[in-house]
């Protein structure tokens, strides 16, 4: 009979790593039609943006959407690589998002175990908004990836503060500020955080690594020569491990002992590399204890303190400048931005998710994973709610409140959904948030505990049998949220434009001027002003074959801005032009009646309408004198 007691399992031996299947299964989804809508209005002005030589854009962001600035730089660089078709300019948001479900998956492996941290981020996988924002040439998608990543990273840095990590964490949270400023809304729940770990320690944020079984016990019999702890060094003398002090921690005052058998510090450092998540035979970091990165460091609270409060300098020094042009330019950028109001935060799950029925489920199971977890739910919790009020309530004095701004807090409700569909921690696991446990010597267990019968496990009765049964089962509940989004998962790749209902058929206007254009043609659009540009769609799709813009004077470039300017005096610029392409938003049955202004009067008074196309969101009308 076997010495050692059979421990209970804590959850389901992965075959991959746990980050592996969802980062894979996003990349998928979001590769699925990514071409097929047309570009929507944003994503032209990305491309209208990225396309322009380094100086053109510069003047461009010192007039207009200098927050962006940033996102529109880089896609400069990929756009000489890899082109300005529909799936190579969304392409750098497909990768980021399956990096985010990634990062997810892992970072829920940090808080709440293996199968909470794959069942979130294969959540996250489904959701119609990460394929509408994972198919979308705006930083949306990048944004999410470095909320996630930073946010792992405070995680770590907090649980076992090294340089390193410091260093990793400044450098995404500056990359967050440039690429979205309202996503640093984050770093409230990164203080929130960081604050408790320095007061109580790690434990008290919800930090502490996830409970897992204590490895099997050999019991210790009277005359029995007790075990040693072997240092994995030659030469080394032998430490009866009945006899090891006991590692301590201070922070909050309270030392503990782990329930488990000593270990060298070099075999712990190897175990934890192998198993990032901190399993079993592991010690949870404290910082109040030695920075096991560098041994022999003491670390505490307000060293850690001050270490987040440099990590963010980088962000300082880079961002406000930005914020400050940004600033300016709110009354132009935002101008089509109502005040938040009350309902608005009763729509927002169903905005956010991109499906209102895929919105309320995961709004469902992550407040009942959030009861489950306890306080290990504390930074994902604030991940979500405090980005929220912090925009809602900015909102209601200046015009910010735009539910896609929030898309980054996405993978964060996922984390506590995941955590309920993981279910409770197994029987022997203990809790998943039980704190560190009481002061004294490691016991081992004064009797034999013998291995499960013959068929045991078919049946269950040591637990694997039916842990496996709830992961499908879990599985199967994702693969249901991911069903509830299929209509809207159809709908976006359609269409990008929000109401799905109205559409604009850039490409289908572009192609009846294509099929009946003559040399000596002209194009004119209106309204030139707006943010449905019709003039950049157009040129988007048309390319070289496009008629002459007659009325333009100074184009997108020229001007520094996304709109163009006319002459003002249309009559004297329209003449010796015989046939012009008129092309208005809106389906319009009298298009020349649609034209305000001088423009329209010159129109009018010169040409006549001789046939008229009508397209979702526009019409095209060909007129001649």
């Amino acid at each position: 009979m076997s010495g050692y007691a059979e421990p209970a399992p804590s959850r389901v031996r992965l075959g991959w790593p746990v980050w592996a299947v969802p980062g894979l299964l996003t990349l998928a989804v979001t590769l699925v039609g990514i071409g097929h809508a047309q570009l929507w209005r944003d994503e032209l002005a990305t491309w209208s943006a990225a396309t322009r030589p380094l100086p053109d854009l510069a003047r461009l962001t010192g007039t207009i959407d200098a927050a962006t600035g940033p996102y529109y730089l880089l896609m400069h660089a990929w756009t000489a690589l890899a082109g300005t078709s529909p799936t190579a300019l969304r392409l750098p948001s497909a990768l980021a998002m399956a990096g985010a479900a990634a990062l997810t998956a892992r970072l829920g492996a940090r808080l709440a175990g293996d199968r909470a941290g794959l069942l979130a981020g294969l959540l996250f996988s489904v959701l119609p908004a990460t394929s509408r924002y994972g198919q979308e040439a705006r930083p949306y998608a990048l944004a999410t990836l470095l909320a996630v990543l930073a946010t792992l990273l405070l995680v770590d840095g907090l649980r076992r503060p090294t340089w390193r990590r410091w260093a990793g964490y400044a450098v995404a949270v500056a990359a967050l500020g440039l690429l979205h400023l309202i996503a640093l809304t984050l770093l409230a729940a990164h203080a929130v955080a960081v604050l408790l770990t320095t007061a109580r320690g790690p434990a008290a944020a919800g930090l502490d690594p996830p409970t897992q079984p204590s490895p099997p016990q050999r019991p210790t019999r009277p005359g029995r020569r007790p075990g040693v702890e072997r240092h994995g060094c030659h030469g080394t003398r032998e430490t009866p491990m009945a006899f090891h002090s006991p590692a301590t921690s201070t922070a909050g005052g309270t030392p503990w002992v782990s329930p488990h058998a000593a270990s060298s510090e070099h075999d712990a450092s190897e175990d934890r590399d192998a198993n990032p998540t901190d399993g079993p035979g592991t010690q949870p970091r404290d910082v109040g204890g030695t920075d096991r990165g560098d041994p022999g460091t003491p670390v505490t609270g307000r060293r850690v303190l001050a270490w987040w409060l440099l990590a963010l300098v980088p962000a300082v020094v880079l961002v406000v400048p930005l914020a400050l042009v940004a600033r300016g330019q709110r009354g132009r950028q935002l101008d089509w931005v109502d005040p938040a109001r009350l309902p608005d935060l009763a729509s927002l799950p169903g905005g956010l998710a991109q499906s209102g029925a895929v919105g309320g489920f995961v709004l469902a199971l992550a407040a009942l994973g959030a009861v489950r977890l306890g306080r290990r739910a504390l930074l994902p919790g604030a991940a979500v709610l405090l980005p929220v009020l912090l925009l809602f309530a900015a909102g209601t004095v200046v015009p910010l409140w735009v539910t896609r701004y929030l898309v980054f807090i996405l993978p964060f409700a996922c984390l506590p959904a995941g955590a309920a569909l993981a279910g409770p921690a197994p029987a022997g696991a203990g809790p998943a948030a039980a704190g560190p446990p009481e002061p004294g010597p490691a016991r081992t267990s004064p009797t034999r505990t013998p291995p499960p019968g013959p068929g045991a496990a078919g049946r269950g009765s040591d637990g694997r049998g039916s842990d496996g049964r709830g992961l499908a089962a879990a599985v199967a509940v994702v693969a249901l949220a991911g069903l509830l989004g299929l209509p809207d998962q159809a709908a976006l790749r359609r269409t990008h434009e929000w109401p799905r209902s109205a559409p604009v058929d850039y490409a289908g206007a572009a192609g009846i001027v294509a099929g009946g254009r003559r040399p000596g043609d002209a194009i004119v659009y209106s309204p030139r002003d707006g943010w449905l540009f019709p003039d950049l769609g157009l040129a988007y799709h048309l390319g070289s074959r496009r008629p002459r813009d007659v009325l333009v004077v100074r184009d997108q470039r020229a001007n520094a801005s996304l709109w163009a300017v006319e002459c003002g005096d249309p009559a004297r610029c329209l003449a010796g032009v015989d046939r012009v392409w008129l092309v208005v938003t809106g389906r319009r049955a009298d298009p020349l009646a649609a034209v305000p202004g001088v423009k329209g009067e010159a129109l009018r008074d010169g040409f006549t309408v001789r046939q008229v196309w009508p397209r979702p969101g526009l019409t095209v009308a060909l007129l001649a004198r």
